[in-house]
């Protein structure tokens, strides 16, 4: 049986620009990182727009943590994390999913 290779060679400062790290041009690298910034901060608004859409349902409810947790099917914790807005916890799919178990289907427009 063949032996897996586990150990760390390179570790990427938080911060750098891992395109630059793989050796692309610095022009580049740049541009890679840019469309990637513009990816991530474009799913956090839409994260934040789904969860907003949650935490009003649940406030006009007039619904506990828990009680909510029981009718999204998820834990009370993972209900406290969508109502704190804690976005790298969630999937676009999985708050998608919990609209869509209190009848707030989702539809996207693009463009």
């Amino acid at each position: 049986m063949n032996k897996v290779d586990t150990k760390v060679r390179h570790v990427t400062k938080r911060g750098a620009n891992v395109f630059a790290e793989l050796g692309l041009a610095p022009g580049e690298a740049r541009q890679y990182l840019a469309e990637l910034q513009t990816l991530i901060g474009q799913t956090l608004v839409l994260k934040e727009q789904l969860m907003d859409e949650l935490a009003s349902w649940i406030e006009a409810q007039h619904l506990k943590q828990a009680d909510a947790a029981e009718i999204l099917h998820v834990t009370r914790p993972r209900v406290s994390d969508v109502v704190n807005k804690k976005t790298s916890k969630f999937t676009i799919d999985s708050l998608v999913e919990m609209l869509a178990r209190i009848g707030k289907p989702v539809r996207m427009v693009v463009g």
